[in-house]
């Protein structure tokens, strides 16, 4: 069976396990845990802000977010398909008393005029943007650095904090070629996620002002994210920043092997992505009847995505197997009237 549901499938491998055990532990809510407390050194370092806290997953460290620097009543603004909005159950609602805003937006996008259109009564002090780097449903896609900051800016303009959720931004640092500080400097809190193609078993990181960790602490007590010899993970991803961080341009070459192998345009994967269509509305069962595992990316379209736990030889079957399949999905599929 060759798996390209999602890069969360990683298994950590020997080495990072290796690593795991020989971690120095402490008590992490004592701030006694030097592998915990050197992840977050590293961490807010390579995000540019100045304090970093470690947080089991990334929707925990998201909502821990927005909760820290929003107020009961006002609106989240994001594109509609946003990890925030669609996959993380309600909760800037249920924790934050966040009214949720979806807009659409080409390649999950957030502009300035989506900002500028709405009413600065409610998109005002005590709101949030949420911007995604990589955009999940877009189909990984990564934002330009410039553009980014001009949403910021126009965010910030208003008074409003924005957030960035960037459980792949090393995906989006390797792609384009730029440091992930690039973009995560300009937010006022960014959120990543190791246990995606970093490899890594959990683990997630938020970063941002000092006094804003202090608050987000709140938080990750209030929500039961409060570990204690979280050393032995907090090492797993100290192996992901020092090993697999570069190889994720392997994958990233790979979606575009596959994606090319398909037919597909190869110049909107800019990542470990590849977005197919399914016309047929079945096409996830017919794959994995034939040996391949994919996942939806939005309604009428399928994601493939390819990860460190993907081989050259699975993209060469992924693409046969698939090919066939939808050859025989389009056939199927009922002519349009």
């Amino acid at each position: 069976m060759i798996d390209l549901r999602s890069d969360t499938l990683t298994k950590p491998s020997p080495e990072m396990l290796a690593a795991m055990v020989a971690a120095e532990i402490g008590d992490e809510q004592y701030l006694e845990d030097p592998t915990v407390n050197e992840l977050q050194r590293r961490m807010a370092e390579l995000l540019g802000h100045d304090a970093a806290l470690f947080f089991p997953t990334a929707t925990m460290a998201n909502q821990a977010a927005l909760r820290a620097q929003t107020k009961p009543g006002s609106m989240l603004l994001a594109e509609e398909r946003t990890h925030v909005l669609v996959y993380e159950w309600g909760g800037p609602a249920i924790h934050s008393g966040l009214v949720m805003k979806g807009v659409k937006a080409e390649a999950g996008r957030v502009t300035p005029d989506h900002i500028a259109a709405e009413d600065r009564l409610e998109l005002g002090p005590g709101g949030i943007v949420v911007l995604e780097n990589t955009h999940r449903s877009s189909g990984g896609r990564i934002w330009p650095l410039n553009e980014f900051q001009a949403t910021v800016d126009a965010a910030h303009e208003r008074g409003v904090a924005v957030h960035l959720d960037g459980a792949r931004l090393f995906n989006a640092a390797v792609g384009a070629g730029i440091l992930p500080a690039e973009w995560a400097r300009h937010a006022d809190s960014v959120t990543i996620c190791f246990s995606k193609g970093l490899g890594c078993p959990l683990g997630a990181v938020l970063a941002g002002s000092a006094a804003f960790i202090e608050r987000a602490w709140e938080s990750k007590y209030l929500f039961g994210g409060a570990m204690r010899q979280a050393g032995v993970i907090a090492a797993a991803a100290l192996y992901a920043l020092d090993h697999n961080v570069e190889r994720l341009a392997d994958d990233h070459a790979r979606a575009r092997r596959l994606a090319d192998g398909l037919g597909l345009d190869i110049s909107v994967v800019d990542t470990n992505f590849v977005a197919i269509d399914d016309p047929g509305g079945d096409g996830e069962a017919r794959l994995a009847a034939r040996g391949v595992l994919v996942s939806d990316l939005r309604p009428g379209v399928l994601r493939a995505i390819t990860h460190l736990d993907v081989t050259d030889d699975d993209v060469d079957q992924a693409i046969e197997i698939i090919s066939d399949a939808l050859t025989a999905t389009r056939t199927a599929a009922p002519r349009a009237r």
